[in-house]
């Protein structure tokens, strides 16, 4: 524990504070599922767990999901996002606060060097909380990652191009249907399949740990797939739904799939129906090496959906 000035304390979070970090994820005006205690330790065999609760005199004010790895203090390497979580009457002022107390805390850790942040991006708040980009702006932090996400508000989206359109008339043609009852196991034998066709690659997580997260998550995880007129499975995401958006995961499709158009059928149904009442439905980033690269193929078929640009971004603090 370390007792700073303006009465803010720092205090290393452990697993008696579950319920006290969930409780605050859950009134937070920008914490999401991922940032829950749950979801972060599925994966705590590979991350040194340093997460922070900030306190103001008695009361928790800010949570920051936090690991360290050699030299760096990282927030949070293994989410998608994983900045400071705010209380709904955070100020600026205070924010400022948690940083100063912040860094002379990590200070007096010996052997780090450097702290990288991850924001959560602005789709996901439920109220405005961009007070922390500014208190980096004001430490001196530099931007070191940038990925561009391709967002779609379903309240007033764009038209689909030309491509996208043939493409979802050629799923109704062929009769596909939609399921969100197709077991997990079945999707992911497609979803490995064309992860190592594509990009040589395997998904993030293992089958159990996607079958256990959505156990937890009933709510926030779910899969929806495209059938063919014989009802087998030929395309199909992953949705992690939030109280503003939702994001789509793990897309995936077989020959099939592509060649009629499954894809395109499912997005026209989630953008246009499913999530209608949504504020934003985020298709994913499209970037690769921390985002130098941009995939143009991946981000050309998302802009045909409608979407537009995102930042996830990753910034960069010396502790020197």
């Amino acid at each position: 524990m370390n007792n700073a000035s303006h009465s803010i304390t720092i205090v290393r979070y452990t697993p008696e504070l579950r319920q006290v970090w969930n409780d605050f994820v859950h009134h937070s005006k920008n914490g999401t599922f991922l940032v829950c205690r749950d979801y972060m330790e599925y994966h705590a065999d590979r991350f040194a767990d340093h997460s922070l609760l900030f306190y103001k005199g008695e009361r928790l004010v800010a949570l920051l999901p936090a690991h360290i790895q050699g030299g760096c203090f990282c927030s949070h390497d293994g989410l998608t996002y994983g900045g400071l979580i705010l209380s709904v009457d955070a100020t600026a002022r205070l924010v400022l606060t948690l940083f100063e107390e912040l860094i002379s805390y990590l200070k007096t850790i010996d052997g780090l060097k450097k702290m990288t942040y991850r924001p959560i991006p602005h789709i996901y708040h439920r109220h405005p909380s961009e007070e922390d980009l500014y208190a980096l702006f004001r430490i001196g932090a530099s931007l070191s990652g940038r990925k561009i996400a391709s967002v779609i508000e379903p309240s007033h989206a764009l038209p689909f191009q030309t491509l996208r359109r043939r493409k979802v008339k050629r799923a109704q043609k062929e009769k596909l249907t939609l399921s969100c009852t197709t077991p997990l196991s079945d999707y992911w034998k497609i979803l490995e399949e064309t992860l190592s066709e594509k990009y040589g690659a395997t998904p993030v997580h293992s089958l159990s740990e996607m079958e256990r997260l959505q156990q937890l998550f009933p709510d926030n995880i779910k899969l929806f797939t495209t059938l063919d007129a014989m009802g087998s499975v030929i395309a199909g995401c992953l949705i992690y739904e939030t109280d503003q958006v939702a994001h789509v995961q793990y897309i995936a499709s077989t020959p099939q799939g592509r060649e009629s158009g499954a894809l395109d059928f499912l997005f026209d149904y989630l953008i246009h129906t499913h999530y209608s009442q949504k504020h934003y439905f985020d298709l994913g980033t499209s970037v690769e090496e921390g985002g130098r690269v941009l995939n143009e193929g991946l981000i050309f078929q998302k802009e045909g959906f409608g979407g537009r640009a995102v930042m996830y971004d990753m910034y960069d603090i010396s502790l020197k």
